[in-house]
């Protein structure tokens, strides 16, 4: 199944969800998997902090390797933003009265994905927090194995 598809399956289930131009912006995330790079889950959702700003959609990518976020800008170019288990620090979610939240803390920066549909935050919270749970054990056993 393709980045699209799994985007349009999770609009489809969270319809109260505001994307648009899924087939672009997933088009951003196929283009920078990297070899043997495979997707296990895809949400969209608003890459910004204001409510009222639906001019900013994303789909973002879990991976078996990171978490991907891509956005194609409508006149030319793109934005893309990768985050790695090791600069992941926290995730907070935010519901409101129509839509939802996720702020993805990192090293680096602070990632808002917003207008999302409130009934989806349970999931998406649960596949982000287990993968890098599980990424993160996994680094620090491959590290303490190296340091023996």
């Amino acid at each position: 199944m393709t980045v699209y598809e799994k985007a349009k399956e999770f609009l489809s289930k969270y319809p109260m969800t505001i994307a648009w131009r899924l087939k672009k912006h997933a088009a951003i995330v196929e283009r920078h998997l990297n070899p043997g790079e495979v997707v296990e889950y895809v949400f969209v959702g608003q890459k910004n902090r204001e409510i009222y700003n639906f001019w900013s959609t994303a789909v973002i990518a879990l991976t078996n390797e990171r978490l991907l976020i891509g956005r194609d800008r409508v006149v030319y170019g793109y934005f893309f933003d990768s985050i790695t288990p090791d600069l992941f620090n926290d995730l907070k979610i935010r519901s409101g009265l129509l839509w939802g939240s996720v702020d993805i803390d990192t090293v680096k920066e602070f990632i808002t994905i917003s207008n999302l549909d409130k009934k989806c935050l349970p999931e998406v919270e649960t596949k982000i927090s287990a993968f890098m749970i599980e990424k993160k054990k996994e680094y620090k056993t491959k590290t303490k194995n190296e340091n023996n």
